[in-house]
């Protein structure tokens, strides 16, 4: 038995012997190319990886080269680390210059080390532009079947215009309207309104108003319907012309000038499409509907989809004006708008917080250390629930920010203000943006809230310190919130009437106090030096109140200012004098400057703008409507950077 154990025991070590000569013999070789896609269309990247048989006992570089050489660009070599079995390198792929007709071109990419591997794709040629019309037709058709189960928050803020003798342009008037859409209904809406208690108006019905001697009806819903080009895109009802090739940020996108046919219904658009050029989805469009019986005028406007889901482009933005009302549409007031889009994953907010709450404890405590609460500290935690609840429940509905970048970019100028002034606060102050353009800033117990619209126009952090300072110096003076809100019931009611069911507003004498406290704050804090800006954004505020009256107009707390004063009215006295001739005198942005909204999840980041000098006073617009101009991007796909399927649209084709 002993001489047995002995004979297997040897055998193993010999085995194992003879593999390690063999794995010590073993050349290290490059095992295998591969690329990421099979197919793309030119001008895009592809990644590729080279993967050895085993770790590279040092640095290696394999070589590569492409078949036809003139059909990609790739590196000459890469390297793999020592240590490692693989490296990743990109492939370019060259930009056709043709949009329409040629062929598809097979690509091979070639390795070696020791041996040669290679790896294949294809670059689709463009198609046949009367093919690509009808993919267009059909991607949009997929568009508004899927627009009719999307329910996003739609804002409309619109400036009503003056242009003088040497043809400046000013704002005399404005509107404004939030509603979420329903464009199964044709594009009819539900309006967020505050005037109008215990009332749920429809975007169908027209908001009046007053623009210079002549009143004019803005009707909401027909901005909101400008993120459709059709609701039924026929290709027998229009021509189609070929007009160039245009990159939209990273998109690449076709041209192409839509007319309708002379025997076509009234009401279709006419203008220009861009279409990007790989699944043939339209991403702008920039025209006009034409007259039909339904309604007198039909306004211009540049309409842009952005890719929010993986193969899914939806509308985020719709800029609109009229700056020649004689020659387009008589007895129509020159006016500049802006319409966004956000909260289309309505069940993805709901769930945001889900789980956040929840701690889990490690260490088991002995019941004879557990700590009951004090009477104050059962106080703190009613009054926090009823804080937690009123921000969940406008960040379920699309109104509130999720918690994020931004949030911590304002904490910290609300903690810069609280280190300085020695401020003991309990609970901690959290800062949260709300979604919507009308300037305005609030508490929700402990909680600052500040509108995107005021953020976006605030000229320097001096200035957000101000205006953060009110609202910190509110909880300071321990201003309270109406617990009301601890109960959740409160909340069962439909989203329309938020504005009438929260308000978080405060009286004159808290609102003095706040003032009083804040320019305390503010005395002991780093902005203290700063503030003169501040004081200007606080007479332009003033200055503009009287005509932009929506746009200064709160939801949800106090006005930040009005024609007779504003807040913090002694940093506004002390102030330099207003020069609107003076160039370097920024007294508050144009609109839509700072902050980006990401319109499926509503999560917000800083624009990456970078600094533009001024040619002229003209070009300061403070509070004014601008166009966009969005940089757009693509979602990464599975494994296809190239056309939709044809399959696809020849069963849609025989449907």
């Amino acid at each position: 038995m002993e001489t047995d154990k002995t004979f297997w025991i040897t055998l193993v070590l010999v085995i194992a012997a003879l593999a390690l000569t063999a794995r010590a013999q073993e050349k290290v070789q490059l095992a295998s190319v591969t690329v990421n896609v099979k197919s793309v269309v030119g001008g895009n990247p592809v990644q590729g990886t080279v993967t050895l048989n085993r770790p590279a006992e040092d640095d290696i570089e394999v070589s590569l080269a492409a078949d036809p050489p003139d059909s990609a660009s790739v590196p000459e070599q890469v390297l793999v680390a020592k240590g490692s079995r693989y490296a990743t390198f990109t492939i370019t792929t060259p930009l056709s210059r043709m949009a329409v007709g040629g062929e598809d071109a097979a690509v091979g990419i070639y390795g070696h080390y020791e041996v040669t591997k290679h790896a294949n794709f294809t670059i689709l040629a463009p198609v046949g532009f009367d093919n690509m019309v009808d993919r267009v037709i059909q991607r949009e058709h997929l568009f508004v079947e899927t627009m009719k189960h999307m329910h996003p928050l739609v804002e409309t803020y619109i400036q009503n215009i003056r242009e003088d003798k040497e043809h400046n342009v000013q704002p005399i008037a404005d509107t404004y309207f939030l509603g979420r859409a329903d464009f199964a209904n044709t594009a009819e809406e539900a309006l967020f309104e505050k005037d109008q208690p215990n009332r749920v108006r429809h975007l169908v019905s027209p908001v009046k108003m007053f623009a210079a001697l002549f009143k004019t009806q803005y009707i909401a819903n027909g901005f909101a319907q400008m993120a459709l080009v059709d609701h039924d895109f026929q290709k027998e009802n229009y021509y189609f012309e070929y007009v160039r090739q245009e990159f939209l940020g990273e998109i690449r996108c076709i041209v192409v000038d839509v007319r309708p046919r002379e025997k076509a219904p009234k009401g279709l658009f006419e203008g220009r499409i861009w279409v990007e050029d790989r699944d043939f989805n339209i991403a702008r469009f920039n025209g006009a509907y034409t007259k039909n019986s339904h309604y007198k005028h039909y306004l211009h406007f540049d309409s842009w989809r952005s890719n929010l889901r993986s193969g899914v482009w939806l509308p985020t933005y719709v800029y609109s004006e009229e700056t020649d009302p004689k020659h387009d549409h008589p007895g129509v007031p020159m006016f500049k708008s802006q319409t966004r889009f956000w909260g289309y994953d309505v069940e993805g907010l709901k769930h945001t917080s889900e789980m956040t709450s929840v701690q889990v404890d490690g260490v088991v405590m002995d019941s004879a250390a557990a700590k009951d609460s004090s009477p104050l500290e059962s106080s703190r935690a009613w009054e926090r629930m009823a804080e937690d609840n009123a921000l969940d429940h406008l960040q379920k509905i699309g109104l509130l920010a999720p918690s994020g970048d931004v949030d911590r970019i304002l904490q910290t100028v609300v903690n810069n203000l609280i280190i300085t002034n020695k401020l003991d606060i309990v609970p901690d102050i959290r800062v949260r943006i709300l979604l919507t353009t009308p300037l305005e800033s609030f508490t929700i117990g402990h909680t600052i809230v500040v509108s995107r619209g005021l953020v976006d126009v605030l000229p320097d952090e001096a200035s957000l310190a101000m205006m953060l300072s009110h609202e910190l110096a509110h909880v300071a003076l321990g201003h309270k919130l109406n617990t009301k809100f601890a109960f959740t019931d409160r909340f069962f009611f439909p989203d329309p009437v938020t504005f009438q069911r929260m308000d978080f507003s405060r009286g004159d004498l808290d609102e003095t106090a706040a003032d009083t406290k804040a320019l305390e704050l503010l005395n002991s804090s780093p902005y203290k030096d700063n503030l003169a800006t501040a004081g200007l954004f606080l007479k332009e505020l003033q200055e503009q109140a009287l005509v932009l009256t929506n746009l200064i107009r709160p939801h949800l707390g106090n006005p930040v200012g009005s024609k007779e004063s504003t807040r913090l009215a002694t940093i506004n006295a002390s102030a330099p004098v207003l020069e609107d001739k003076n160039i370097a005198q920024i007294a508050a942005l144009p609109l839509g400057g700072r902050i980006k909204v990401d319109p499926w999840r509503n999560r917000l980041s800083m624009m990456n703008v970078k600094p533009v000098s001024l040619l002229s006073a003209h070009e300061k617009m403070p509070f004014e409507v601008t166009p966009f101009n969005p940089y757009l991007t693509r979602l990464p796909d599975e494994d296809l950077v190239g056309h939709a399927s044809q399959p696809i649209l020849e069963t849609a084709e025989r449907k």
